[in-house]
């Protein structure tokens, strides 16, 4: 198979490689998807021959996203991402949860809709920062 690219587009191509890795690996401890390794490998070992061997270096035998790269950025979007999932997520389970997590139909969808909304607005104006726990349920 081939594809070509502009170098720009695969600079951008290795982006979402080692993005997509980090979702599905990062957490798995030893049981990583190893064909995604895999691939994340070729494209990086394709970037060292490519002009860009910077991105990528040999680390136990296999290529590797480098340092530079890894601490270039990606991280920073990769956070993004992560925050804004986790308030949208966390919105969505509080509204069903008000809404004693009945089926959600036609007939119930606005309100599910119009509290998630509720929670965003809260989280953009104060973040966590409203959300407390009664000490009395901590035993310590």
């Amino acid at each position: 198979m081939n594809l070509e690219l502009t170098q720009k587009q695969f600079r951008r191509l290795l982006d979402l490689v080692y993005i997509g890795n980090w979702i599905l690996n990062s957490t798995r401890g030893e049981e990583r998807f190893a064909d995604y390794d895999e691939v994340e490998s070729l494209v990086f070992a394709k970037a060292m021959l490519e002009g860009m061997p910077a991105l990528a270096e040999v680390y136990e035998g296999e290529v590797v996203p480098s340092q530079l790269f890894v601490e270039g950025g990606i991280h920073e979007a990769i956070a993004e991402y992560e925050n804004n999932v986790f308030f949208d997520i966390l919105a969505e389970d509080l509204a069903r949860r008000d809404m004693d997590d009945v089926p959600i139909d036609e007939s119930n969808y606005a309100e599910l809709t119009s509290r998630i909304e509720a929670y965003i607005n809260e989280f953009d104006e104060h973040g966590t920062d409203n959300i407390l726990i009664d000490s009395d349920t901590f035993q310590g």
